[in-house]
């Protein structure tokens, strides 16, 4: 096997596919109805690289591979997330914070369980980046080989101690009391005196709600705007989440036995793909359709999620718009919007770049500490950061600042199982050098207390304290622990439900500032 192992070792990225195909092949061997997913790769690459040392082969994938896979990783784990993040963050600072009090702790019990073993501090400093699965961390520690065995002994029950509290947070993902209702559509007629307008209807429901037609009692049927004024004995169609819908019934009138939408003499609906470039970033609102051609986008689908088509709400490349409009001009409308599958894979490569370019000087920043020491976000955390604004912004003048949810998704995936290659030949070199320190018992009993802490006190934190959805939780643990294969791992058991990402990357910036400065100052203690 060593010349096996040796033709790898020279063909890194012959390695790279083979740890990918490999890996993902694990990946979907289910036990006890539970898989890998992505978290395959890891583990394939650390067991195939292990074999390879002991045969006196080391098998490594080149720091540059690692790099790319994260950064591409971390920019688009940011697009998907930056629409949703910064109004979360509004009522989930709290969340952060105690994050970050959770890790001050671990830190405390780091030294204490550490010295009373006789572990030196650099190696403490070590094995808690390990334990909580946290490169940078090692990185801040200065790389040493003391530091770099302690990661290497708990790092591999840090990545299963973080998988199984996502297995169990998703136990019961259907009872999330944080799932968003499902998009409904239903005819209402009118029997208020009041004539409230669509607009008025609209924000007293924070924009959650839409109307897209209306047919008069003479049997007229016509779109309706935000100034319609609603008569009694309209019927009109209301699109939103299913309880909001059921309370503006009640609000109007009453369910109507009319569906508006079997009507299409003179109003028609189509599923219309927004692949117009020039159009991404932009609000619904100024797209002008009602103004243009009488028409209105009543729901958007990104990727596997419905939203309402408020007028503010940011249109993105790729996005499925449910257009409703006057039958003649549904053909006008596709063109304008551009209704072609390309839409879906572009991957914008002027975002791309500049996006991954300025997160990775974001990163790069040294800022200066007390007593001599230095601070960098490094390359992980500076893209995140960029990518959820820019997912948050969508448009900066001319320029698209977001990708297709498509295109994103695919291109995290891809940055998602490189890094986990390249995380899994660094540490698979590393743990039989771990193994023949003899010092590794010691380092076990570290890491396991360590992960075991934190993985157990974050769960507590969003399930019992926080009352957090499984499924938000599985996101907050994989931030929190800070490793994107806990998010591949809780991505694929939930079908890459958007609040994983979200929960992920609400705590993810400020977990891995925290852990990078608790490292540091457990090299100096």
């Amino acid at each position: 096997m060593d010349v096996v192992f040796q033709f790898l070792a020279e063909r890194p990225i012959v390695l790279l596919f083979l740890l990918l195909g490999v890996g993902a092949a694990l990946g979907t061997v289910r036990v006890a109805g539970v898989s890998l997913g992505a978290v395959g790769v890891l583990f394939a690459a650390i067991g195939i690289t292990a074999w390879g040392v002991s045969t006196g082969v080391t098998i490594e994938l080149p720091a540059a591979v690692g790099d790319l896979g994260l950064v591409v990783f971390a920019f688009c784990t940011g697009l998907i997330a930056g629409p949703g993040f910064f109004n979360a963050l509004r009522t989930s600072y709290l969340l952060m914070l105690a994050v970050a009090g959770v890790l001050v702790v671990a830190g405390g019990l780091a030294f204490w369980v550490g010295s009373a073993l006789g572990i030196p501090p650099l190696t403490i400093a070590g094995t808690f980046a390990g334990a909580l699965t946290n490169t940078p961390a090692l990185a801040a520690t200065g790389g040493s080989p003391e530091a770099t065995v302690g990661y290497a002994s708990a790092y591999v029950y840090g990545v299963i101690a973080a998988m199984i509290g996502v297995a169990l947070a998703l136990r019961s993902p259907a009872r999330d009391t944080d799932a968003q209702a499902p998009i409904v559509g239903k005819p209402i007629e009118v029997d208020t005196t009041s004539r409230p307008t669509a607009a008025d209807i609209a924000a007293g429901y924070g924009g959650r709600v839409a109307f897209s037609r209306r047919r008069h009692a003479d049997g007229e049927v016509e779109i309706v705007g935000p100034d319609t004024a609603l008569e009694p004995g309209d019927i009109v169609n209301v699109v939103g989440p299913s309880d909001d819908v059921e309370a503006v019934k009640t609000e109007l009138g009453h369910t109507s036995a009319i569906d508006l939408t079997r009507d299409r003499s003179r109003l028609d609906f189509r599923r219309i793909i927004l692949s117009d470039a020039r159009l991404a970033g932009r609000s619904i609102a100024s797209l002008r359709l009602p103004e243009r051609y009488g028409a209105t986008i009543a729901q958007v689908r990104r990727g596997d999620v419905d939203f309402v088509g408020s007028p503010d709400f940011v249109l993105h490349q790729g996005d499925r718009l449910r257009v409703v409009g006057p039958t003649g001009s549904m053909g006008e409308i596709t063109r304008f919007l551009g209704d072609s599958e390309r839409g879906l894979a572009d991957i914008n490569p002027v975002a791309l770049g500049i996006g991954v370019l300025l997160g990775m000087l974001l990163g790069s920043i040294v800022v200066p500490l007390p007593g001599g020491g230095q601070f960098s976000l490094g390359y992980a955390a500076g893209v995140l950061v960029v990518g959820l604004i820019m997912g948050r912004i969508g448009r900066i003048g001319r320029v698209v600042t977001s990708l297709p949810n498509t295109a994103s998704t695919v291109l995290a995936e891809f940055g998602l199982l490189t890094f986990l290659a390249f995380a899994g030949t660094k540490a698979g070199s590393l743990i039989l050098s771990a193994i023949a320190s003899g010092e590794v018992v010691r380092l076990l009993v570290l890491g396991a207390v360590l992960s075991t802490f934190f993985m157990g006190a974050t769960f507590v934190l969003a399930r019992a304290v926080f009352r957090l959805g499984g499924t938000r939780s599985s996101g907050v643990i994989g931030g929190a622990q800070t490793n994107p294969a806990i998010l591949g791992f809780a991505n694929s058991r939930t079908d890459y439900d958007v609040r994983v990402a979200l929960g992920y990357t609400l705590v993810y910036p400020a977990a891995m500032v925290v852990k990078i400065l608790i490292a540091q100052v457990l090299v100096e203690l």
